[in-house]
């Protein structure tokens, strides 16, 4: 169904009885697991550091004679980089019309005899929470699907960097499954990447959607042990590289399988001083109704990009 645009009144907001439920997506697993709404940390600048790296000499055996250990050797200095992501900006209005509110028990459907309005709060209390709702929702996509830009002018909005962008960057690890189906060799090569490109495996999970959790069932037969995350329902594979996580999200495309360490990863967020981030709050009145706004910013500190990984391009 299509929802309504503008201010909602008693005749294009009408009431129902009955429980309320949605096909959507209201889960949020890679969020909740890292943190939510309530975890994280907190930056004043849109642009935040993600890690910092440094690389040593490839390792070999010394071959130093008593001579020339009489004389130091020449200096080498380890020089370090800087990763960063960005913030962004998240903002939804609501408008309610006095009339609206004050037409609580006005029913429409086949037949509303006796029935209550399945609203039992305010109107602009409900639309509130599914506005949060959907921020939830756009935040979870974007730490998966999320694909970054830098602000450089107000007109230019910033972006925050998703994983599936970050292991196809520099850095990232990445294994192209060429439209074939999901197998346990394309698996093993992507556990043995990421590992290679130095993943510590301290608290990998993998998220997929429904057709790739299929194939990875009948794959893994085996699933030892089971743990809840955020919320989430977490199976346990076993690897070469350790017991790795399996959870289902709706929002990892069905051609993708993503391998994040949650360990290296929180929620960014930027607060208003004096308001804090993710407000609600009243704005001008401007005639018979109620209208707010919420507004936040949002950004993923997603680690060193060689921790995660992920298989893109299968057979959906």
């Amino acid at each position: 169904m299509a929802n309504q645009k503008g201010t909602g009144t008693t005749w294009n907001l009408p009431n129902y009885a009955g429980d309320l439920f949605t096909a959507d997506a209201v889960n949020t697993p890679i969020f909740s697991a890292i943190g939510g709404m309530t975890g994280g940390v907190q930056t004043d600048n849109f642009e935040f550091p993600t890690d910092s790296q440094y690389s040593l000499p490839v390792a070999a055996q010394p071959a130093i004679t008593e001579t020339a250990s009489l004389t130091a050797p020449q200096a080498e200095e380890i020089v370090r980089s800087q990763n960063t992501n960005v913030t962004q900006i998240f903002h939804e209005k609501v408008s309610i019309s006095y009339v609206k509110e004050s037409n609580r028990g006005r029913m429409s459907g086949l037949n509303t005899a006796g029935q209550q309005n399945n609203v039992q709060s305010t109107e602009k209390d409900w639309q509130i929470a599914r506005k949060l709702e959907k921020i939830a929702r756009d935040i979870e996509y974007t730490i998966i699907n999320g694909v970054y830009a830098k602000a450089t002018s107000p007109d230019v909005a910033s972006k925050t960097r998703g994983l599936l962008a970050l292991c196809g960057g520099d850095g990232g690890t990445k294994v192209d499954g060429k439209s074939a189906v999901l197998t346990k060799a394309l698996m093993q090569q992507l556990f043995k990447a990421m590992y290679d490109a130095g993943a510590i495996f301290s608290n990998v999970v993998l998220y997929v959607g429904s057709t790739q959790k299929q194939i990875i069932t009948d794959i893994y037969s085996y699933a030892p042990t089971d743990r809840n995350v955020g919320g989430t329902n977490i199976k346990q594979l076993e690897t070469d590289f350790g017991n790795i996580g399996i959870a289902l999200d709706r929002f990892v495309p069905q051609t993708a399988v993503l391998a994040a360490e949650l360990s290296v990863m929180a929620p960014v967020f930027q607060p208003v001083p004096g308001k804090g981030n993710f407000f609600y709050e009243e704005l001008a009145k401007a005639g018979a109704s109620e209208e707010g706004q919420i507004f936040g910013q949002f950004g993923l500190d997603h680690g060193p990009a060689f921790m995660h990984g992920a298989i893109t391009g299968l057979k959906g």
